[in-house]
């Protein structure tokens, strides 16, 4: 007997991140703190808390800057207890979501052993998508390893010997 097997598209996240180069607008912003259960470069598992709600995320490395995303939502206690199991320290930010154009752009002032680092980040819908660049956005970073949360968990930006 044969089967006819049709996949799906697994969930995935497109994002481009860049260095904060000056002034960026305010808004309404949220404080954000997460933990890794696992930072392997090739998958990891994030537990995340703001305000009253709590996630659980797990990416794995997909093709160039597209990477599988599962993400769900779970109880703030039980994620507050996750995160006694953190790998490395907990990412502590500030996020700021500001509107550029046709996209939103996520803001992140990172606080604790991160401090002095701010990053900013555009999520897309295809990896060739066109978007606005603002002022205030320097270097890209999409590439650079040194500045996933995951990585900054285990090497945190205050322990740099260069800083930016």
């Amino acid at each position: 007997m044969a089967f006819d097997v049709h996949l799906q598209k697994m969930p995935s996240e497109i994002e481009r991140r860049f260095l904060v180069d000056g002034d960026f607008p305010t808004g309404p912003a949220h404080e954000i703190t997460q933990g890794f259960l696992s930072t392997d470069p090739d998958r990891t598992v994030r537990v995340r808390v703001a305000g009253e709600k709590a996630w659980l995320t797990i990416k794995a490395r997909g093709e160039g800057i597209a990477r599988h995303e599962f993400e769900y939502e779970i109880p703030v206690t039980e994620a507050q207890e996750m995160l006694k199991f953190s790998v490395g320290t907990d990412v502590s930010k500030i996020r700021t979501v500001v509107r550029v154009g046709e996209h939103e752009w996520e803001v992140d002032k990172f606080l604790g052993a991160n401090e002095g680092l701010i990053v900013a980040e555009v999520e897309l819908e295809h990896v060739g998508e066109e978007f606005e660049v603002p002022a205030w956005v320097g270097e890209e970073i999409t590439t650079d390893s040194r500045f996933t949360n995951a990585m900054l968990a285990n090497s945190p930006y205050s322990t740099w010997e260069t800083k930016l």
